[in-house]
């Protein structure tokens, strides 16, 4: 069953917490996750495998450079989820 946005948002803050060490309550599909939540190159890209694992979604590397915002993430997986 696909995940609704409010719980796609909810496993990327989780994700974000695990990897990052963000409190969760301060990612919000707004925040730019470089600017805001400073995840770096590296840790983006143990976002994305853990995204892809959780929400069962393939997010190849060409698209990850598109995912500025958490809800830019968000989106991406609503659309791209079986």
């Amino acid at each position: 069953m696909a995940a609704t946005e409010a719980e796609i948002t909810e496993g990327l803050a989780e994700i974000v917490n695990e990897i990052a060490g963000i409190p969760t309550e301060d990612v919000k599909s707004e925040k730019s996750f470089t600017d805001d939540l400073d995840v770096d190159s590296l840790s983006m890209v143990e976002v994305v495998v853990a995204a892809e694992e959780r929400f069962d979604v393939k997010i190849p590397d060409d698209d990850v450079k598109n995912l500025k915002t958490v809800g830019d993430a968000v989106s991406y997986i609503l659309k791209h989820q079986d």
